[in-house]
């Protein structure tokens, strides 16, 4: 790992961008901490410079609970070099959205499977480089989407504590058997008028999660309408089970 900038920002939030061999990634700690804090990677739908707002305020949020809170950049996305096999299949994707069709499983398996199966070895990595830093202490939660990098994520990771999972992007059906495995505190959030999302399969996954601990939020309004007090109850989750 290798930090490449920092700035600190108006509330005292340390900002450090870093590249893990390629592989951009930001790292934010508290502006003061008297020990060692636990890390949230957070996860997204790819492009660190469109998602950064976003990113940046749930960082914030973190940080204001005593958290430290590190992304990367997905496979194939923002600055990272292009797949032509995803593209393709991006592309097939919006054919059918556009046109109102199905989207199929042979079409989520092709979007999502080679995207998980790069995705999470990377986040591995990553826990590798940024546990041992100063300041940095775990325990280890997983916050966001896509929702099925953080299943394996959960499955494969033990030192992966708690799960607050963004329902909202498409899951093959062989995630679904993983989900049974997971057995970690979850906390899982849902858009209920998300329009790109089948909300259905979102409650099918929820009741297929193995951990005896889980819990489902569901809100009205469309994908990006989390409602802001969703940030509250996620420090209040992680606090829980991260301390």
């Amino acid at each position: 790992m290798r930090f490449t900038a920092e700035q600190r920002l108006d509330d005292g939030v340390l900002e450090r961008q870093f590249t893990l061999g390629e592989i951009p990634g930001i790292l934010w700690t508290p502006g003061s901490a008297s020990a060692p804090v636990p890390l949230i990677l957070m996860g997204h739908p790819g492009g660190l410079h469109r998602m950064y707002p976003r990113l940046v305020a749930r960082a914030r949020h973190c940080a204001a609970e005593g958290f430290a809170a590190a992304t990367l950049e997905l496979p194939w996305s923002g600055d990272r070099p292009r797949s032509a096999a995803a593209e393709e299949t991006r592309a097939d994707l919006h054919r059918a959205l556009k046109a109102g069709e199905p989207v199929d499983d042979e079409l989520v398996d092709r979007l999502v499977l080679p995207l998980v199966e790069k995705a999470v070895p990377e986040w591995r990595a990553a826990l590798d480089a940024l546990l041992p830093l100063p300041g940095i202490g775990g325990p280890v939660g997983y916050s966001g989407g896509v929702i099925s990098i953080g299943i394996r994520l959960a499955v494969v990771e033990p030192r992966i504590s708690a799960a607050l999972l963004f329902a909202g992007s498409f899951v093959p059906r062989t995630l679904f058997e993983e989900a049974r495995r997971v057995t970690i505190p979850l906390q899982v959030l849902l858009q209920w008028d998300d329009e790109g999302n089948d909300r259905q399969l979102a409650l099918d996954l929820f009741d297929a999660f193995g951990a005896k601990e889980k819990t489902l939020h569901a809100n009205m309004g469309g994908h990006t309408g989390v409602p802001h007090f969703e940030g509250d109850a996620g420090n209040r989750f992680f606090a829980r089970h991260l301390r």
